[in-house]
């Protein structure tokens, strides 16, 4: 992704407080795995640890210290064809599906690379860069936290396929209570001409602008995600069964995958328990569900009676929300119940993100970067929908209430769930 917000400029000693901190918080997700466990890939949409843990770094060397530092060193000439994810313009690379047969490097000799990158980073940023290359480096650290959610949930998905069912974390259960949460209570918000999008203040990435109007109609909005149990009720009255609830598109992707239940779900004596990152639990029937796809999400919706929420009206009303949730910096890993209802929403941010039903095209006047930093977002506003809010493995420090993610509507390994809506 790519920054925006031209008239900032990064300050290159924050920029390196940012850094430092983002590189550690890196290594330290990688601490506790194998190298056996940084290299296996369970599937062409994940990528194992190693390959995220050098990518990253490969962005740094490739993007900001080859063009800017004179003479600078690269680590390993072959890590641009290993390392590089899908920048058409920069050369030829690895094919995504084949990345788990990148046995070597080994794990250590990826941090030795990442050493070696930071080392000239931190030398360049102590040598107060333009503006210009400040802000390269703060895109870079943004782009490694969006890489820091994906190696935790591909550490997931890979460790769901394991027999022995491995912890990435301590595997003591969390608590799990016996009641049901508060019924969903619907806050209501008027029609009219409304702005989206980011404002230019501070970091954001292209996508999120310009900031524009939009029309929307009257309509309420859940103040609380969908429960996992009420997704119980959703199985138990026939809702993976019934045609008249999916999407054409839906209805065939369950028939051929024979998707009954969300991904790592599974049935034990009655009981359903779920594969996490703390190994496997059973299913909290307060928590937020997750690992749904967009189409599980909007047939759930049409069985609720109700809708999911577009991201226009989404951003409108997470607009006076404060920005506090269920992150990755909790270490719990794991969405958790929704505090007592009050006035105002719950859990806007973090716990899992949201899917609108909106897809991801450009807003009005939007225009990608040039160069190849311009490749990122607009190349795939094409067969994705949004989701907004953040998840329980986001960085805190990483999402905006403008932010918007975007997957294809069959993904569901990401921390994906729903809140629902309504036309008034």
């Amino acid at each position: 992704m790519v920054a925006t917000s031209p008239s900032r400029s990064a300050d290159s000693s924050q920029t390196l407080k940012l850094y430092g901190a983002v590189r550690e918080a890196s290594c330290g997700l990688g601490a506790p795995l194998s190298d056996a466990d940084a290299t296996v890939q369970s599937m062409p949409d994940a990528s194992p640890a190693k390959w995220h843990l050098a990518h990253t770094t490969w962005f740094f060397e490739t993007m900001v210290l080859a063009p800017n530092v004179p003479g600078y060193r690269v680590f390993d000439e072959s890590f641009n064809f290993l390392f590089n994810s899908y920048y058409e313009t920069i050369g030829e690379r690895h094919p995504r599906p084949m990345r788990g047969m990148i046995t070597r490097p080994s794990l250590d000799a990826v941090f030795a690379y990442r050493d070696h990158v930071d080392d000239a980073v931190v030398a360049l940023l102590n040598a107060s860069p333009s503006p210009a290359v400040a802000e390269l480096v703060e895109l870079g650290c943004h782009h490694e936290q969006q890489h820091q959610e994906l190696l935790l949930t591909d550490i997931l998905h890979l460790f769901a396929q394991n027999p022995m069912r491995p912890a990435y974390k301590d595997p003591e259960p969390l608590g799990v209570g016996n009641g049901e949460p508060d019924p969903a209570r619907y806050r209501s918000y008027e029609g009219g001409i409304v702005e989206i999008g980011h404002d230019g203040e501070g970091f954001a990435f292209d996508c999120e602008g310009p900031r524009h109007r939009a029309l929307t109609e009257p309509f309420r909005l859940a103040d609380r995600l969908v429960t996992n149990g009420e997704w119980m009720e959703f199985i138990a009255d026939g809702g993976y069964r019934d045609p008249l609830l999916w999407l054409s598109a839906g209805w065939a992707t369950i028939l051929a995958q024979k998707w009954s239940m969300p991904l790592y779900w599974n049935e034990r004596d009655g009981e359903y328990w779920t594969m996490t990152l703390r190994g496997a639990q059973p299913v909290d029937r307060s928590a937020p569900v997750t690992h749904v796809s967009y189409f599980e999400a909007d047939a759930f919706a049409t069985w609720a009676g109700r809708r999911l929420p577009s991201e226009t009206e989404w951003e409108h009303a997470a607009s006076d929300v404060t920005l506090e949730g269920n992150f990755a910096d909790s270490g719990r890993l794991r969405p958790k119940p929704a505090a007592a209802a009050g006035e105002g929403l719950r859990q806007m941010f973090g716990e899992v993100w949201e899917w609108t039903r909106s897809p991801f095209t450009p807003y009005p006047r939007f225009k990608p970067a040039e160069g190849a930093v311009g490749e990122y977002n607009g190349k795939f506003m094409c067969g994705q929908f949004v989701l907004r809010g953040g998840s329980c493995v986001t960085p805190a420090s990483h999402i905006r209430s403008t932010y918007r993610n975007f997957f294809p509507p069959d993904a569901r390994w990401q921390f994906s769930g729903l809140r629902l809506a309504e036309d008034v």
